[in-house]
C-alpha cells in the first residue's frame, strides 16, 4: 500500500468536492477526515475483526476516547471494569467525569457486581479489557455482553493484549473492539496508532467524531502497522509460546509469590481462557515476595529488557505497572484496581526463551539479595536500638 502523504486532494469540479466531504460519495478531500493509506489499515483491521467497518487513529488514546465519545452525553453512566488501563481509567474518572458522565468500576470477573452496577442506573456503555492492563484478569466477553445487552448498553472491548489473532470480541457478541496499533499489530515500538472496530453506523458515529476532535492518524503511521499485520500470526504464537514457558518456570521459584498468565493452570480465569482465547498472549504479571523493592531491584538486575514503557513489541518489556502504565492512580485506586504495590508486568518478546530465563533467574537473586539486605538493615537497627 503506498503511503498518501497528500493532505488535500484535487476533485473534478465543485460538486464533486462537497459531495465527498458530506459523504454523498467515496473519495479523498482532506486527510484529517479520511486518507487512503489510513482507510486500508482501518478495512485490514476490520477483516482481521471480523466486523464491518474500521476506522484508524492516531493513538489507542484516541480511538478510546473518541468512542466513549460517540456513545455518552452529560448525565450518562458508563459500566468498567476496575483492572483497566490508567489512562483509560483517568479518562473516564477524570475527564468524563468533568463532562457529566458518571463511571461505577466494578470487578469483571464477579458477573453479579457487574449486573448490579449495570441495574442501578440506566448504563449507555459496558467497557471491557479482554485481557486487563495489568493485572491479567480474562473477561469472559460473551457472558458479559449478554448481560450489557440485557441491560441496555453498548459494549466497548479493548482488545489490545490479545490481538484479533487471539481474540475476536465482536465474535462473542461486543459492539465495538477497539486495539492500540501501537502494540501487537505494528509490533516494532516505532510508530503510534488505534483502532475501532465494528458495524457501519457505530464506526461512523465514532468517525464523525474523530472529524471535529482530530485524533487522525498520519499516512506513514498508518503504513508502518500495515507492514506490521502480515507477521502477526507468526509474532503471536512466539510471544505466547514464550510468555507460557517463562511464567510457568517463574511461578516455581522461590521468592515468587504469585505468578498470572492465562494459559498456566494456576490462572482465577483458566477455563474462561481456554474457551476465548487461541492461546495465553504475550502478557503476564507477577508480584515478588519482598514487595515493591524487591521488584525495583529485579528490574534493574535485567541484562535483556530495555527498562521502558509500553507492550507488545518483539522486544521483551518488563515493568512496575504503578510507576508507568498506571502512574496516574493514587494509592487507593491502584489498590482498587487490583494493582498490588510489587506487582511487575512482562510483556515478552521475541528473544531467546532461554536467554530470558536465564536473564530472569539472575534478576531474582538480586531481588532476593536486596530483600535479605533490608530484612538485616532492619535486624542491626532493632539490635541497636535495644
Amino acid at each position: 500500500m503506498p503511503i498518501y502523504q497528500s493532505v488535500t486532494f484535487s476533485s473534478d469540479d465543485a460538486d464533486e468536492l462537497a459531495d465527498v466531504l458530506n459523504d454523498r460519495r467515496p473519495g479523498y478531500a482532506y486527510s484529517r477526515i479520511d486518507n487512503p493509506t489510513s482507510a486500508a489499515l482501518a478495512s485490514a483491521v476490520a477483516e482481521l475483526e471480523g466486523a464491518e467497518a474500521g476506522f484508524a487513529f492516531a493513538t489507542g488514546m484516541a480511538a478510546i476516547h473518541a468512542t466513549l465519545v460517540s456513545l455518552v452525553s452529560a448525565g450518562d453512566h458508563i459500566v468498567a471494569t476496575q483492572a483497566i488501563y490508567g489512562s483509560t481509567r483517568t479518562l473516564l474518572s477524570r475527564v468524563l467525569n468533568r463532562l457529566g458522565v458518571r463511571t461505577t468500576f466494578v470487578d469483571a470477573s464477579d458477573h453479579d457486581a457487574v449486573e448490579r452496577a449495570l441495574s442501578a442506573a440506566p448504563t449507555r456503555v459496558l467497557y471491557l479489557e479482554t485481557v486487563s492492563n495489568p493485572t491479567i484478569v480474562v473477561s469472559d466477553v460473551a457472558a458479559l455482553a449478554e448481560l450489557g445487552h440485557r441491560h441496555g448498553a453498548t459494549v466497548v472491548v479493548d482488545n489490545t493484549f490479545v490481538s484479533p489473532y487471539l481474540c475476536r470480541p465482536l465474535e462473542l457478541e461486543a459492539d465495538l473492539v477497539i486495539e492500540s496499533g501501537t502494540k501487537y499489530l505494528a509490533g516494532h515500538s516505532d510508530v503510534l496508532a488505534g483502532l475501532v472496530s465494528g458495524d457501519r453506523e457505530r464506526v461512523a458515529a465514532v468517525r464523525a467524531v474523530q472529524t471535529d476532535t482530530g485524533g487522525s492518524i498520519a499516512p506513514l503511521a498508518a503504513f508502518l502497522v500495515l507492514r506490521g499485520l502480515p507477521t502477526l500470526a507468526l509474532r503471536m504464537e512466539r510471544h505466547s509460546a514464550t510468555a507460557a514457558a517463562l511464567a510457568g518456570w517463574l511461578e516455581r521459584q522461590p521468592g515468587v509469590a504469585r505468578v498470572f498468565q492465562p494459559a498456566l493452570p494456576s490462572h482465577p480465569q483458566y477455563e474462561i481462557a481456554r474457551r476465548q482465547l487461541a492461546s495465553g498472549g504475550g502478557m503476564f504479571a507477577f508480584e515478588l515476595s519482598g514487595g515493591r523493592g524487591a521488584g525495583r531491584a529485579f528490574i534493574d538486575a535485567l541484562t535483556i529488557p530495555e527498562r521502558t514503557a509500553s507492550l507488545g513489541s518483539i522486544f521483551t518489556i518488563v515493568s512496575h505497572p504503578g510507576s508507568t502504565s498506571h502512574r496516574q492512580l493514587s494509592d487507593s485506586e491502584l489498590a482498587d484496581a487490583g494493582v498490588a504495590p510489587g506487582l511487575l508486568r512482562c510483556s515478552t518478546g521475541l528473544e531467546d526463551l532461554e536467554d530470558l530465563r536465564a536473564d530472569f533467574e539472575q534478576a531474582l537473586g538480586a531481588a532476593e539479595f536486596s530483600a535479605g539486605g533490608r530484612a538485616d538493615e532492619v535486624a542491626i537497627g532493632a539490635a541497636a536500638r535495644t
